[in-house]
């Protein structure tokens, strides 16, 4: 059995706002210090993550001068540069600020989308220079509470102006960079635009360089909707979309829990890395969590390095199961593999498929065996095999 202990090349990141998030919510003031982004690197390279992520106002206070923010990117490079950590996405707060109460991209006031924009080029430059290849973009606060309140279809509209337009600037200088979408489906607004995995694809093909866009889906959030999470996720890798994910845990339809990866849905989390593992994917492992109000810092960190250790425990458990010869042929009872064959055969025309026929009362009582498989996925799980 291994240690779990992660290294740089399991690909963990997290976010300087997941670490460094001090405990406040609605009814709560803020639990714990704020941290120094530079701590939280040589940290973070300590526990065995490889890279660390940003809000631009999480690195530079919105109220620096240019000459301090010029210091405190010279700073945190000079970090980056010591300990190996990377910064393999960037993204941009467009929803703190008040400005923002009606959204960024989709606000109905112009001059307010017209700075969301400015906000974000100028972070994207930031994001070229540190190294970054992925720009996430969460448009938390584009959304409503009142239908009569907002035209979805102009604020589509207006969504689609700002990608197209993003997605020019990106080409116009350059830059290796590639934007995902973060879909959720409410929370901070009564309803958000593209609440879902499915929503943001489909918005994608409506986009001048769809090639440019892709998905940074969170746990959380499509189970705040009812869905699975890692079908949704196989969705996104079938259609060639998932640039980054974001780990955490969530326990069924409420708030935005933001727990540590593997406190959540426990069955779902095993056969996400099971795809993720199997799949192909070959990007960060991005954990999106907030250490709960309970915790002092100590707690922070022992909550981060439990992310990636439940990462790496699913992760060899996934590896047994997919191994395990009873699961394979399980797996063959089962008729999974049969699923994987074209329904048409290569050369067969429709005339072939009409004049075939099916033995119906026969075929009716096949029996799938789909409870001996999951059950001995779940004995992986529980440990007793």
């Amino acid at each position: 059995m291994s240690n779990y202990q992660p290294t740089p090349e399991d690909r963990f990141s997290f976010g300087l706002w997941t670490v460094g998030w001090r405990g406040h919510n609605t009814f709560g003031k803020a639990v714990r210090p704020q941290l120094d982004p530079v701590d939280v690197v040589w940290k973070l390279r300590e526990l065995g993550a490889y890279g660390i992520t940003f809000h631009d106002d999480d690195l530079l206070p919105p109220d620096s001068t240019p000459a301090e923010r010029d210091a405190i990117i010279k700073r945190f490079t000079r970090a980056l540069e010591e300990s190996g950590m990377t910064v393999p996405m960037v993204t941009t707060d467009l929803f703190s600020h008040p400005v923002f109460r009606d959204g960024g991209f989709t606000s109905n006031s112009r001059d307010v989308r017209r700075y969301a924009l400015r906000k974000v080029m100028r972070n994207i430059d930031r994001a070229a220079e540190l190294g970054a290849r992925t720009y996430v973009c969460w448009g938390g606060m584009d959304g409503a509470e009142y239908e009569p309140a907002k035209n979805i279809s102009a604020a589509l509209d207006r969504l689609r102006e700002a990608f197209n337009i993003l997605c020019e600037y990106v080409r116009s200088k350059g830059y290796n960079l590639r934007f995902a979408l973060e879909p959720k489906p409410n929370e901070p607004r009564g309803d958000i635009l593209l609440p879902t995995i499915g929503h943001a694809i489909a918005f994608i093909n409506e986009l001048d360089h769809p090639e440019m866009v892709g998905l940074n889906p969170e746990v959380g959030h499509e189970q705040m909707a009812g869905l699975n999470f890692t079908h949704g996720i196989a969705q996104a890798l079938w259609h060639g979309k998932l640039f980054h994910i974001d780990l955490n845990g969530q326990r069924g339809i409420k708030y935005d829990q933001d727990l540590r990866f593997g406190a959540g849905d426990v069955r779902d989390a095993f056969f996400l890395v099971n795809l993720l593992e199997s799949s192909g994917y070959d990007g960060p492992r991005h954990f999106d969590f907030k250490t709960p109000r309970t915790e002092d810092v100590d707690g922070v960190w022992e909550a981060a390095r439990n992310c990636m250790r439940n990462y790496l425990i699913f992760k060899e458990k996934a590896e047994a199961f997919r191994a395990d010869p009873e699961v394979r042929e399980a797996m063959e009872a089962a008729r999974v593999f049969e699923l994987e064959q074209s329904t048409l055969a290569e050369g067969e025309t429709l005339d072939d498929l009409l004049a075939e026929d099916i033995n119906l009362d026969e075929v009716a009582q096949r029996g799938y065996h789909f409870e001996r498989l999951d059950q001995l996925a779940l004995d992986y799980l529980l440990g007793v095999r």
